[in-house]
């Protein structure tokens, strides 16, 4: 009997956390509020780390890299659901690019540790549309 109540116990304690999946549109949804205004190129396999300012990510969809009036978006070839927004990514890159072949490991800031690999893909550059003066 004891069994049976410490089992269905624990099933009552896990069921509020998977009732609570994430929303599969917010990473699309706050994707597109961040490239609002902007218009695609054509991807790159690499962007120079130097010129990027900061990194952003979108949680379940991309990583957005901030390099002042370009701002490119990496949608990962592989491991974009390790992609969580609170997060922290560790790269490696061989010299002073990031490239399509390199990875990206997530820890989880309170425990440390890994929450995944993301095997990144093409980065598309994004800059604002210029308005024509009158």
């Amino acid at each position: 009997m004891k069994k049976a109540l410490l089992i269905l116990a624990s099933a009552a304690m896990l069921a509020p956390a998977q009732a609570k999946s994430p929303d599969p549109g917010k990473g699309e949804r706050e994707l597109a509020r961040e490239l609002e205004g902007r218009v695609a190129g054509e991807p790159v396999d690499c962007i120079d780390l130097h010129r990027v300012r900061s990194s952003r990510i979108i949680d379940r969809t991309a990583i957005v890299y901030d390099a002042g009036r370009t701002i490119y978006v990496n949608r990962p070839r592989s491991g974009e659901h390790s992609l969580r927004d609170w997060d922290t990514m560790v790269v490696k890159p061989f010299g002073n690019r990031l490239c399509r072949v390199d990875t990206v490991q997530m820890y989880s800031p309170g425990s440390h540790m890994l929450g995944g690999i993301v095997f990144l893909g093409d980065f598309v550059p994004y800059k604002r549309v210029e308005r024509a003066s009158r």
